[in-house]
């Protein structure tokens, strides 16, 4: 044997030694869902999410730090409502998240029951770019007029006289709407049927929303790009979530809300809206929240869930990875919401994801 192949032969068992020594590093992980606090190790195990952006701050902020605390990777992306319910059809993700509840015909396709997770409660903001307008009020019914065209300019009769000494400038009004299926866009549908019904009738309620009509629209990508849209827009106006207009400075209008009171989106206004969001949970965890009573409470209040299938299409060890690591989002993960503008889950629905999570089972 010469001294090349003699140094091959060497080279192959440290190969082989150290592949060996790698395998015997991997945990063995337990079988189905967590019932304890101590998440499955992962040394590197990658999770797969996909939907709302409504939620990727809070999401992206808690995948991190479980990370560091567990070694999973969760690699979430922000790709809309919409396209995350179709991800998940697909099993190409393990987990979705969605601001509107899944349709009885998805969840058929999806081949069986997928649990509804709340993992957050925030409010959508009515957002604007009106140089020197700083505190304006708007109703269900003038955003109805304006989403649907009836109302076109910015110093339209209907919004001056609901704003007397405010000077509204003779400007075009260019509402930003979600281009891809949104569970924002289901919440501010959901809320516009709720609080202007003979403007905004059941049939407009949708992920998507329809603006064919109004030539003055401008369609955008996720909550990111409805931020982006209404800033570098004068005379601009859009939907987007309460944590992308704290974290952007933007400026937002009061909203009257079901008690008559004009409301400013803020984490006390959407916790007051979600005070009976618990009893709502019990009843059925897709309950909608807008347009709650209460003098103090903001009436554009949605919830982002997780979606995850109750019979686990994964491995007993991948699944009790994927349910511990959503455990730790409502729970533990709570404590960055306030932070990013959501408001923290009450104990009481965090008691209920738990339960819900652990009727997670494999196959």
């Amino acid at each position: 044997m010469n001294l090349k192949k003699i140094g091959l032969f060497f080279l192959a068992l440290v190969i082989i030694f150290t592949l060996g020594a790698c395998q015997a590093q991997q945990p063995q992980g337990g079988q189905g869902a967590s019932n304890n606090n101590q998440p499955a190790k992962g040394n590197g195990t990658l999770i797969n999410g996909s939907g709302s952006t409504f939620v990727y701050p809070l999401i992206d902020k808690a995948r991190a730090e479980y990370e560091q605390k567990a070694g999973i990777r969760v690699n979430y992306k922000g790709t809309g409502s919409g396209a995350g319910i179709q991800q998940l059809i697909a099993k190409t993700v393990e987990f979705g998240a969605s601001d509107a509840p899944m349709k009885e015909d998805e969840i058929q396709k999806a081949g069986g029951n997928v649990l509804h997770i709340p993992v957050t409660l925030g409010g959508v903001a009515i957002s604007y770019n009106l140089e020197g307008v700083k505190d304006l009020k708007l109703t269900a019914d003038i955003i109805a007029e304006i989403y649907t065209g009836k109302i076109t300019k910015w110093n339209d009769k209907k919004i001056a006289d609901l704003n007397p000494g405010v000077q509204l400038p003779d400007l075009l009004i260019a509402p930003v709407y979600r281009s891809e299926g949104s569970g924002t866009t289901f919440i501010f549908t959901s809320y516009l049927n709720a609080a202007a019904p003979s403007i905004w009738t059941k049939e407009k309620v949708d992920k998507n929303i329809d603006m064919a009509a109004n030539k003055n629209a401008i369609g955008a990508k996720g909550n990111a790009g409805v931020a982006a849209q209404i800033q570098n827009t004068k005379g601009a106006i859009g939907y987007v979530e309460l944590a992308y207009v704290i974290q952007n400075n933007m400026t937002a209008a009061s909203i009257q809300n079901k008690d008559g009171q004009f409301v400013k989106p803020t984490l006390a206004s959407v916790t007051a809206a979600a005070v009976g969001a618990a009893q709502s949970f019990v009843k059925d965890m897709k309950s909608s929240l807008v347009n709650q009573p209460g003098k103090d409470s903001y009436p554009i209040v949605g919830t982002t869930w997780a979606l995850v299938y109750e019979q686990s299409p994964l491995d007993a060890t991948k699944t009790k990875q994927v349910v511990d690591f959503l455990k730790y989002l409502v729970t533990d993960g709570q404590q960055y919401a306030e932070a990013l503008g959501y408001a923290p889950l009450p104990k009481e629905i965090q008691e209920l994801d738990l339960k819900e999570l652990d009727k997670v089972k494999v196959k």
